[in-house]
């Protein structure tokens, strides 16, 4: 039987074939037995329990793999064990599907891997080129009950002389590897734009025998696993990762990042991951979230500097480099980073947390929008990076796993999903709905003070119409009447018109009695000449 992703189940120290007890009578039980009996695979066959297998995989009479799972917090993948034995002459028991018992009759239907899942193993090892079968079913089939699938898959694919053991860690896991043939089958099954990783070699020995390579760390291990239980958690698929994308600055140093996520679907466009072990210094930390800063800053290229000094907000970006390369983020901001740091302790991991959070806030933080002194408290991250964190064992420990709060944004305290911590509700809708307050508030206090400079007649006492007001102000200088409202106005004008002919008809009248006066007087002395 060819070799599985891990060694053989042991046997319990209790465990193994039931023997007759003299001192017990016919029909009585045993009171005590192993909760957990797994017998040898090679002296019970195994039969596979739950539920019935998925479209793409046929049934065929083959022995399936056995083996314990990658992560010991992680429940093992090997079938359920019987809670209770049977003694010898004794009557069967009646016991649930996922009991080992004596061999049927014919042998049994285990599930064959399809070339669907053929396919799904050759681009994920070429996209992460080393894998084992528990992150692989992780990353691949989390709806499985257990990795044995994924194992039967990867021992098919090396029958093919298409993958090969590189490895057995020291959990006893075995680590997969394409081979040469199997290399090239990977990079025709990826599309273009996604690059495959680069060929594991095999090695040779003086006598011409293959090695067991020795190079996979524990961190290349909690980057494949970081992969997986994202990818597990509904964020992309396999193809939407890439690992050891560069970003290369102007000064030459190209800033690589662990791992790439694309997962429109989830909320999340694109996102930069760096998986920590707590090894390396806060310093190196903080430098690379200054280097991801820095080239999000390049400009693109033939792009007029002038023109993006002068920009604000979003438009900001019509000028920079990043755009080209990552589709838009649906946020404010540029491409998130999220830091996912594992091993040591919980305390440890917490400390380097908040070290990072207190040294790199020049890089995440945001600015002061303008008008901030008019109540504007929002914040302006159009030119920050998102940066959220998260640890390996707590997204491990989670029900949800990835997809539950087992996240939190640098700068807030709360932990929550994804998609909440790179939001940014005291952005630009908070920017939005204050202004708006502002300029309420300030046409209400201009409203009060016109209000409160609003002319009224000082005849009667009524305020001014708008067209009124309006017409004093239009001139100048001051009119006779513009103390008046436009009724007391016009009956002012209408008076002093009346008062203006009545003095004509009197000054008329006047002097036509002086004309007839002098008239008169002229006729009386001509009479008295003649």
């Amino acid at each position: 039987m060819a070799s599985h992703g891990g060694p053989g189940p042991r046997a319990h120290p209790r465990a193994g074939r039931p023997t007759a007890d003299p001192a017990r009578r016919p029909g009585e039980t045993e009171d005590t037995v192993p909760a957990d009996h797994t017998p040898h695979p090679a002296q019970v066959p195994h039969t596979v329990s739950g539920p019935a297998p998925a479209d793409d995989v046929d049934q065929v009479p083959q022995a399936p793999s056995t083996g314990p799972s990658i992560a010991p917090s992680i429940a093992p993948s090997t079938a359920a064990s019987p809670a209770n034995t049977v003694r010898a002459g004794q009557p069967r028991k009646s016991r649930s599907r996922d009991a080992f018992d004596n061999p049927p009759s014919q042998a049994p239907k285990v599930w064959k891997p399809t070339g669907v899942r053929r396919k799904e193993v050759l681009r994920a090892l070429g996209i992460f080129q080393r894998a084992t079968a528990d992150q692989l079913w992780r990353m691949l089939r989390p709806a499985d009950r257990h990795d044995r699938i994924t194992r039967d898959t990867l021992n098919a694919l090396k029958d093919s002389g298409l993958t090969r053991v590189e490895t057995r860690l020291e959990s006893g896991h075995q680590l997969w590897v394409l081979t040469e043939k199997g290399h090239k089958e990977a990079k025709l099954l990826l599309p273009r734009n996604v690059r495959i990783s680069a060929l594991r070699k095999l090695e040779y020995d003086d006598d011409g025998q293959p090695v067991e390579a020795d190079g996979y760390d524990e961190h290349a291990a909690a980057v494949t696993s970081t992969a997986a239980v994202l990818t597990g958690a509904g964020y992309g698929t396999p193809l939407s990762w890439q690992t050891e994308i560069g970003h290369k600055l102007p000064y030459g140093y190209t800033q690589y990042a662990d791992l790439t996520m694309r997962a429109p679907d989830a909320g999340v466009p694109a996102m930069l991951l760096e998986v920590d072990r707590v090894t390396e210094p806060v310093d190196d930390l903080v430098a690379k979230l200054r280097r991801y800063h820095e080239w999000f800053e390049l400009l693109a290229p033939k792009a007029d500097a002038a023109k993006e000094k002068a920009a604000r907000g979003t438009a900001v970006h019509d000028f920079r480099l990043w755009p080209s390369l990552y589709p838009p983020t649906g946020r404010e901001g540029y491409v998130p980073v999220a830091f996912v740091f594992t091993g040591k302790t919980a305390a440890q991991r917490e400390s380097r947390m908040r070290r990072l959070e207190q040294a790199a806030r020049t890089y995440f933080a945001g600015a002061s929008y303008p008008g901030r002194g008019a109540g504007i408290t929002a914040v302006d991250y159009h030119q920050a990076v998102p940066v959220v964190v998260t640890e390996l064992e707590r997204i491990t420990a989670d029900p949800a796993g990835a997809a539950g709060a087992v996240w939190r944004r640098l700068g807030r305290d709360e932990w929550q999903i994804l998609p909440e911590a790179l939001d940014n509700p005291d952005g630009d809708r908070l920017y939005a709905a204050q202004w708006k307050e502002a300029r309420d508030r300030r046409a209400e206090y201009e409203a009060a003070e016109r209000e409160a400079k609003w002319p009224v007649c000082t005849r009667c006492g009524a305020k001014f119409t708008d067209e009124r007001w309006q017409q004093v102000r239009q001139f100048s200088w001051p009119g006779k009447w513009d103390d008046l409202c436009e009724p007391c106005a016009k009956e002012s004008v209408a008076r002093a018109e009346a008062e203006r002919v009545a003095q004509r008809q009197a000054e008329d009248v006047a002097a036509g009695a002086a004309a007839e006066a002098e008239t008169s007087k002229a006729w009386g002395l001509f009479r008295r000449r003649g």
